[in-house]
């Protein structure tokens, strides 16, 4: 088979990794630009209504994003376990079939929210429900692209490149930025403007990616016949993305538990968490995205046998996450007032937006822990623990001491809640990882 420019099994594993994981890094950084984007441009031209309807609206798309990248961690398990064996047949079979099923599971996905935009904001107790239901709708029309680029971008990771992903995300995001501000400020378009802007920008990321895969045919050489699903290799990718799916849900239920509570407390909460939120965001990715980066490495090293390499890569990894938390807390702690302030003038909302930094942004320092550990457990094909991890951070914890705390304390508890569920995890991922379960990979043995 041919090999991509990046053969995660050689060389050093700490240069191999930054060196992986940098453009996945600047991408996940670039993607959350729209958000950035959307929440900076609606701050100042519609103000805090503005604010909170794209806050609730956009933790109903994570959910939805989160689903994708779920299930599509399975397929990015399968490929990058196959390309690393040198598999070049289940390779094929695997990414035609990846492809073919995640194209219709975006289209069923926009019906589906169509459908279900305005009872489930009902629901939600949205502060500004109609400004909240066209951002939301507008932004279900690119549903199909955003599991399109999902998983195009899963299989190029899996192969090494993490480069072109980077590329599309570039493209995308000047033009959905430079859109943002037309459509919102001399157009007047307010929310709409917005949420059409985003749209665009995910079509151009995923026709950029579908553009150089088909250009690419020493190493995307495939037939017609190799998007004809294989419901054997459909039944994997499922049951490895399934619980992943799931945990991934888990975790935005819970989300919108909390969304639920703030909402509670009027439109100008709402708009102070939904600035907080993009904030945090922005610092979550950089660790986020080494994840998948050491997920992607861990997989490939997993597929060649190589398990001595694996654990290095995963400690490694975690070396680098955590010093990464602690330079985004001190950077934040330090800067919260200033950071709000970048969004609106409201002083009270940059009251709230900055004492919701200050607390919630401690939780990078977990996060850098057990993501690292659910990098791990993901390559090995074992997301059921995923699943049993998030379970007990986002439900047993965020939930429940959201819930409990918000009775005791008020905003500041559901704040508090937020900060300590993700330690949670860590004992999780600590015995998984002792117990060298993660050596038998489902994907390796068919089950």
């Amino acid at each position: 088979m041919a090999r991509a420019q990046t053969d995660l099994t050689q060389g050093s594993v700490t240069r191999q990794l930054v060196k992986y994981s940098i453009p996945i890094v600047a991408s996940s950084l670039l993607q959350a630009v729209y958000g950035v984007a959307d929440m900076l441009v609606i701050s100042h031209y519609v103000g805090e209504t503005g604010a909170s309807a794209t806050n609730v609206a956009d933790q109903v798309m994570r959910l939805i994003t989160n689903i994708v990248i779920g299930l599509s961690s399975g397929g990015g398990v399968l490929v990058g376990q196959y390309f690393g064996g040198r598999d070049k047949a289940a390779f094929e079979r695997t990414v035609g079939t990846f492809v073919s099923v995640f194209s219709a599971l975006g289209l069923l996905s926009t019906l589906v929210m169509l459908t279900a935009a305005r009872p489930l904001l009902t629901l939600m107790n949205a502060p500004a429900l109609d400004d909240t239901y066209t951002y939301l709708v507008i932004c279900a029309t690119g549903l199909f692209f955003v599991f399109g680029y999902n998983t195009l971008s899963s299989v190029l990771r899996a192969v090494g490149n993490s480069r072109v992903p980077l590329m599309c995300i570039i493209v995308a995001s000047l033009v959905d930025v430079a859109l943002d501000i037309i459509f919102v400020g001399p157009l007047g378009m307010g929310v709409a403007g917005a949420a059409w802007s985003t749209v665009i920008g995910q079509v151009l990321s995923f026709l950029a990616a579908l553009v150089y895969m088909l250009r690419r045919r020493e190493i995307f050489s495939f037939s017609l016949a190799a998007f004809k699903p294989d419901f054997s290799i459909i039944r994997r990718i499922f049951k490895i993305g399934f619980p992943s799916a799931i945990q991934m849900t888990v975790a935005s239920i819970s989300w919108l538990t909390v969304t639920f509570l703030i909402n509670e407390y009027g439109v100008v909460y709402s708009a102070a968490s939904g600035i907080s939120a993009k904030i945090r965001d922005f610092s979550h990715i950089i660790i986020s995205a080494m994840s998948v980066g050491t997920s992607a490495m861990i997989a490939q090293t997993l597929g060649a046998q190589m398990y001595d390499r694996a654990r290095r890569v995963m400690y490694t990894a975690m070396k680098l996450t955590m010093l990464c938390a602690a330079a985004l807390v001190v950077i934040v702690e330090l800067t919260a007032p200033f950071l709000a302030k970048l969004f609106i003038e409201n002083p009270t909302v940059i009251e709230i937006a900055s004492l919701n930094l200050r607390i919630e942004i401690l939780a990078e320092i977990f996060y850098a822990s057990f993501l690292i550990y659910h990098s791990l457990m993901l390559a090995a094909g074992h997301t059921y623990m995923l699943l049993i991890s998030s379970f007990v951070n986002c439900i047993v914890f965020r939930l429940i001491l959201a819930l409990w705390f918000n009775s005791a304390w008020g905003i500041v508890g559901v704040f508090a809640a937020c900060a300590l569920a993700p330690a949670s995890s860590i004992p999780i991922g600590y015995f998984y990882t002792r117990s060298g379960i993660w050596r038998r990979t489902l994907a390796e043995k068919g089950e």
